[in-house]
């Protein structure tokens, strides 16, 4: 069954959901047929792009979280890097317990922009930039237009 509601060799008859029999079919005119597939596809091709058009935005919601991963990341990292030029600048100052402390922050820093990092990459690797549910239910899609072909040729 496809994500639009319809089963692959269902009928819809004029876009209302409803389903005709096959002696329906053959009793209806060539041009009936002809305008209510035309009407069907246009529908179809409607809720497919509207599909895609929401599967996109949430995947681009998606990879802005993970640019807010990286961007917090990058500033922890900064961070870490101001601690241990502040631990570097300690050290050769003087040699007081001040730069236990400054290498404590950095090693706690490092470790937290560490941890971002990894969870940024590990949800970018999750996202695929293709709208995948749209391409299954053209798919599905095409299958019912063979259906209806194949009972429109009878």
């Amino acid at each position: 069954m496809s994500t639009h509601g319809h089963d692959v060799g269902a009928v819809p008859a004029g876009g209302a959901g409803t389903q005709e029999t096959h002696d329906e079919l053959r009793d209806r005119s060539l041009p009936d047929l002809v305008k209510q597939l035309a009407d069907q596809t246009t529908t179809l091709i409607h809720k497919e792009i509207d599909l895609a058009k929401a599967e996109m935005t949430q995947k681009g919601k998606d990879a802005g979280k993970v640019a807010g991963m990286f961007a917090g990341a990058a500033i922890v990292g900064l961070m870490a890097i101001g601690a241990l030029t502040a631990f570097l600048i300690l050290v050769l100052a003087t040699f007081l317990p001040g730069w236990l402390a400054a290498l404590i922050v950095t090693v706690v820093l490092g470790a937290i922009a560490g941890v971002l990092a990894l969870r940024a990459k590990k949800q970018a690797q999750e996202i695929k930039p293709v709208p995948e549910q749209t391409i299954e239910t053209v798919k599905e899609d095409v299958e019912w237009a063979k259906t209806q072909n194949r009972f429109a040729k009878k």
